[in-house]
């Protein structure tokens, strides 16, 4: 059997935003994690890759997640997510 420890660290990911609003943070996250064309083109060109979309299928953003993406400079996509959670987390 196969396990893995990479995983198990609990990041106390607090959020004031409501569950189902996430699932537009998170889908484009995940998009960026499976497709590296996505990934890179969100990390140069965020509205570009928001305006794509992933899979012939547009993001569930909200006007407030949307300007967030765009409005961070990450490096690299454990960068981008950084940002997210530390600028969700202050989100009242």
């Amino acid at each position: 059997m196969i396990t893995s420890t990479m995983f198990k660290e609990d990041l106390h990911y607090k959020s004031s935003l409501p569950q189902d609003s996430r699932i537009g943070l998170n889908s484009v996250l995940a998009a960026a994690v499976v497709n590296r064309n996505f990934r890179e083109t969100l990390l140069r060109n965020p509205e570009a890759a928001l305006g794509q979309g992933y899979l012939g299928k547009g993001f569930s953003l909200s006007p407030k997640e949307t300007s967030l993406i765009l409005s961070l400079n990450a490096s690299s996509l454990a960068d981008l997510a950084r940002q997210i959670i530390s600028v969700s987390e202050k989100w009242s």
